[in-house]
C-alpha cells in the first residue's frame, strides 16, 4: 500500500514538472514553421514511465495537461492539449513496454528510438488530420503551407507540411528527450530505488 501511495506521489509530481516545462518552447525555425515549439516536457514523463512503467506514463501525461490547462488555459479548444497528449503517449507507452521487458541500456535505446519513430508519424498523422486544418481558422491554410515550403520546398499539402516538417521536428524532439533522459534516469531512479530499500530495511 506504500508503494502505490508513492507511486501515486510520484507520478503528480512528474506531471507537475513535465506541466511547467510544457510552458517553455523553443522554435526551430531551420525544420518547421515558427508556431511548432520544442518543449522538453516528455523527459520526467519518459522517466516516470521508465521507472513505473506504461500506465504510469500515461497517468503522468494526464497529469501533465491538466496542470497546464490550469497553469495557462487552452488557446485551441483544447485539440492541442488533446494532440500533446496523445503524441507524448505515442512516445512514452511503446517506449515503457519495451523497456518493462528487458531493463538494461540496449533495451532503453532500443525502446527510446521506437518510441521516437512513432511519435513522429504519431505527429505528422494528428497534425495532418487535425492540428493543420485547426489552426486554418485562425490562419489561412495558404500561409501555413508557404511557411512550411520556406523552409522545405516540397511542402505543397498539408500532407506534405505534416511530412516534411512536423515528422522531422518531432524525430529531433525525441532525440533531444531520449538523450535528456538517458542522462538523468539512472540517478533519479536509483533515488526512487534507495528510497523504497530504506522503507524495506526499517
Amino acid at each position: 500500500m506504500k508503494l502505490k501511495t508513492k507511486q501515486v506521489v510520484l507520478m503528480g509530481m512528474f506531471g507537475a514538472l513535465a506541466a511547467v516545462l510544457m510552458l517553455f518552447e523553443v522554435p526551430l525555425p531551420f525544420i518547421a514553421p515558427s508556431f511548432y515549439g520544442l518543449d522538453i516536457s516528455e523527459v520526467p514523463v519518459l522517466v516516470g514511465t521508465f521507472a513505473m512503467g506504461p500506465v504510469a506514463g500515461i497517468v503522468i501525461e494526464a497529469v501533465k495537461i491538466l496542470v497546464k490547462l490550469l497553469l495557462k488555459p487552452s488557446t485551441t479548444g483544447f485539440v492541442g492539449e488533446f494532440a500533446n497528449f496523445v503524441i507524448g503517449c505515442s512516445l512514452v507507452v511503446p517506449a515503457g513496454l519495451i523497456y518493462r521487458r528487458h531493463k538494461t541500456k540496449g533495451s532503453a535505446v532500443l525502446a527510446m528510438a521506437v518510441g521516437t519513430i512513432l511519435m513522429a508519424i504519431a505527429g505528422a498523422v494528428l497534425n495532418a488530420l487535425a492540428m493543420i486544418p485547426f489552426y486554418s481558422h485562425f490562419m489561412p491554410l495558404e500561409n501555413i503551407l508557404a511557411a512550411g515550403a520556406a523552409i522545405q520546398p516540397a511542402v505543397s499539402s498539408v500532407w506534405g507540411l505534416a511530412i516534411f516538417c512536423v515528422a522531422p521536428f518531432n524525430l529531433l524532439k525525441g532525440a533531444i528527450v531520449s538523450l535528456l533522459t538517458a542522462l538523468v534516469y539512472k540517478r533519479i531512479s536509483s533515488l526512487i530505488h534507495s528510497a523504497d530499500c530504506e522503507k524495506c530495511a526499517a
